[in-house]
């Protein structure tokens, strides 16, 4: 495609059909696990088997003072929870990983989901009774930092070179959730290209009640640094990072950054609701790590919608499905995916439709869970490579009906709005944007790995 030559395993597929993968998808994947599963024949064991799967795939969040509403640290802790675990597993909502592994790219980053031999093995201990096995044969434990440490330090070398506080919030113990909207000046003096950038509650009690935290860039930006020659794009205000529970930073790509301006801004948005204790300084922190040197190129996160601007209109009992398109004015690479909805998100797919009206699905996310904001990071040899004037089709489906077990009221129309009750269909990409030259140098080193690949 344009040069490109995606794997078969990369699940090509038409727009037409994937509602219908969807559909499938979602009720045929658990079932091949638990087949899977009753294929082992074998005792599972947690110190054996499970109780490494879970040191890499789970205890980051099922321990004390961290995310999750228990923790999962040892046998006696885990084996209470087996038949919560098996049915979370089985129907892929846990770990919180939930790409299709059928269709589009399957090669990210990030990738914190479970293999089918691991999601077997759970399962199967499950329904074996949770066995202890020979406590001997469990791995140590593992060591944590604290929940509130700066995530990227040790990965970036060292604390971050600019960090900006918000405002505090005083938050009283019972109310309706509040979207508190502060601005903070960043202090910067110079030019800076961002390297990394990461957000964080400032407080356990801050962590209890910060539903989530975006920052803005605010800035007068005209500089056209690290974009391609005859690139025109309109800057203003835009999303520099968020916290949620998934999501709390990025690593930009060596080649790539964010261009920070003398006298910036950063406004918040902090979304808090009450949990029974008053809380008088709710609080988040922005931490910045900067390049050494100027990157080539300037990644701008895009807001893809699946919808016109706030115009979702969703029937009562109804599944909604919207569509959004976005053309591409020059050259890319796509760094991610990373799609958000409310409570009745069902699924998003990407799509991309070449100038040669050729289509591919890069990216399905069929399980959406709407209290996890999963950013989906590709691969470097799995980022898309797309032509000038390719179209991103983003397409989002909404499951307000009595069978969506998350939906608080299948008979209220929903429409667009801030508020969990309420909906959005937005697909947060990074563009980097490429000169014609390096694009077709890209797609040729790459497709040059492929044949290597396929060779070997």
């Amino acid at each position: 495609m344009f040069g490109i030559e995606r794997k078969d395993r990369q699940g090509k597929i038409s727009l037409l059909q994937t509602s219908v993968v969807a559909c499938l998808a979602a009720l045929a994947w658990p079932v091949l696990a638990q087949e899977e599963a009753s294929e082992i024949q074998r005792e599972v064991t947690w110190a054996r088997d499970v109780a490494p799967i879970f040191q890499e795939k789970c205890q980051e969040c099922h321990r004390p003072n961290s995310i999750a509403p228990m923790s999962l640290l040892t046998y006696d802790q885990a084996k209470v929870f087996a038949p919560v675990i098996r049915y979370r597993v089985a129907n892929r909502v846990m770990p919180p990983w939930h790409i299709n592994p059928e269709v589009g790219i399957q090669d990210f980053a990030n990738d914190r989901g479970l293999t089918p031999e691991e999601r077997a093995l759970i399962i199967a201990w499950a329904d074996q009774g949770a066995p202890q096995g020979d406590p001997a044969m469990e791995p140590a434990p593992r060591k944590f930092n604290d929940a509130l440490v700066w995530r990227l330090e040790d990965e970036m070398g060292g604390p971050p070179d600019l960090t900006v506080l918000s405002e505090p919030f005083d938050l009283a113990a019972t109310t309706q959730d509040k979207w508190f909207r502060p601005i903070t000046p960043t202090g910067l003096t110079e030019t800076k290209w961002v390297k990394a950038i990461e957000i964080r509650p400032v407080t356990p009690e801050s962590r209890k009640v910060v539903h989530h935290s975006l920052a803005f860039l605010l800035q007068q930006d005209d500089n056209k640094a690290g974009l391609p020659e005859g690139v025109d794009l309109q800057f203003g205000p835009s999303l520099f990072m968020e916290w949620a529970v998934g999501k709390a930073g990025q690593i930009f790509r060596p080649d790539t950054g964010k261009l920070m301006m003398p006298g910036s801004q950063i406004m918040w948005e902090m979304h808090l609701h009450a949990n029974g204790e008053r809380v008088p300084a709710a609080q988040v922190e922005l931490g910045v790590w900067f390049h050494d040197e100027p990157p080539a190129h300037r990644t701008m996160l895009t807001m893809l919608d699946a919808q016109g601007p706030h115009s979702l209109d969703i029937p009562p009992g109804e599944i909604a499905v919207t569509r959004g398109n976005f053309v591409l004015p020059a050259p890319a690479r796509l760094e991610n995916f990373q799609p958000h909805m409310h409570m009745r998100g069902k699924a998003m797919t990407m799509e991309a439709i070449y100038p040669d009206g050729n289509r591919e699905v890069l990216a399905f996310v069929d399980n959406f869970q709407w209290n996890w904001q999963i950013n989906y990071i590709f691969d470097e040899d799995s980022a898309p490579l797309v032509p000038k004037g390719t179209v991103i089709v983003t397409t989002a489906w909404h499951d307000n009906t009595s069978s969506n077990p998350y939906n608080p009221d299948p008979n209220q129309w929903v429409g667009w709005g801030d508020r969990t009750v309420d909906e959005m269909a937005h697909n947060w990409v990074d563009v980097t944007y490429l000169g014609q030259e390096e694009f077709e140098r890209l797609v040729a080193e790459r497709n040059a790995k492929l044949n290597a690949s396929g060779s070997d």
